[in-house]
């Protein structure tokens, strides 16, 4: 059983349903598929409009209430508001997964970690140094991923999974997919454990 896993680092709803799909895999087996992807790229590819140009209600809500309900359904600390470098560039964060993921490295400690800093701590994940500090806390190396992040094999990689994404109907982060079905939000995250005992009728895509 497989659940292929699509997100980006910076993602508040992947990081609510982070310890869910831990919970998950342990409970079922399931071998998780890690693929991160340029969220600022899938969104408008499927015709989503960005966060920036969304009334402030829909802001307060996603950003705010929804956040905040979910934080404490989960029992999970959120810092009130949006990160202060949440607007920054997102692709050495998601190339340094990938490049861990690639070395066979703890991907369920990384992303975690990574998402907690960023939503917990207000971490920079285009900083260097603040992703050093974020793989020093689950007690990974950075160096060599820092030494491979960059190079056409990873960055390739990285294009191939955002590609896959909008091929496939991605809209957002965290996107799950049990065989070719399609599951978005973590307050899916029952439905994927069902799925991989069961799956459901119908299929993706509709047409």
């Amino acid at each position: 059983m497989e659940i292929e896993y699509f997100f980006a680092s910076y993602s508040a709803y992947a990081y609510l349903g982070a310890a869910e799909l831990a919970a998950i895999t342990k409970r079922t087996g399931a071998k998780v598929i890690y693929k991160p992807v340029d969220l600022r790229a899938v969104m408008p590819a499927a015709g989503s409009q960005s966060f920036a140009e969304r009334s402030q209600f829909h802001k307060d809500y996603f950003f705010g209430r929804e956040m905040v309900r979910w934080a404490e359904h989960r029992d999970l600390p959120i810092m009130n508001g949006i990160p202060t470098y949440h607007g920054n560039d997102i692709t050495l964060s998601n190339c340094l997964l990938i490049a861990a993921d690639k070395a066979g490295l703890d991907m369920e400690k990384l992303t975690g970690e990574m998402m907690r800093a960023h939503w917990v701590d207000d971490a920079d994940l285009a900083s260097a140094t603040d992703l050093k500090k974020i793989c020093a806390a689950v007690e990974i190396d950075a160096k060599p991923l820092f030494d491979t992040a960059n190079d056409p094999d990873i960055v390739n990689t990285y294009k191939e999974y955002t590609d896959d994404a909008i091929k496939r109907g991605v809209f957002g982060s965290p996107t799950y997919f049990v065989a070719d079905d399609m599951f978005y939000g973590q307050d899916r995250l029952e439905l994927v454990e069902r799925a991989l005992h069961k799956p459901y009728n119908g299929k993706w895509p509709i047409r």
